[in-house]
């Protein structure tokens, strides 16, 4: 192996592009909205249903204390519309849990933040 394909390796690595904030944010609405729609399908019983829930009340609990914070930069009524959702989300899904409703409305609202974090708009 010459010096120029063993240094050219070494650096190969460096390519891979950084993750931002909104990457972040939008796994984590993909992994716990993936989550959701297959507790809604039945699969993994009660107790999957409960993790689901559970996992995606807290993701909106973090985005909430996130909104209310003083340093948060975001305009007041996006932080407002998102502490209203953090509070929706915890309300219907203890309603979810009750067998009251379905996790629809949960699914919508973290599909939908997740097309704002990719910068799409809502396809009607």
């Amino acid at each position: 192996m010459n010096a120029h394909l063993l240094a050219s390796s070494a650096y190969s690595g460096a390519a891979v592009p950084t993750r931002t904030d909104r990457d972040a944010e939008y796994d984590a609405f993909a992994r716990c909205t993936r989550a959701l729609a297959a507790a809604q399908t039945g699969a993994g019983g009660y107790a999957a249903l409960a993790r689901a829930l559970s996992d995606n009340r807290r993701l909106w609990n973090v985005l909430a204390a996130d909104v209310s914070g003083d340093g948060n930069r975001l305009p007041k009524a996006l932080r407002a519309g998102i502490f209203y959702l953090s509070e929706f989300t915890r309300h219907h899904s203890r309603r979810v849990l009750a067998g009251e409703a379905d996790m629809a409305a949960l699914i919508d609202i973290n599909t939908t933040v997740m097309r704002g974090l990719r910068g799409q708009e809502r396809e009607e």
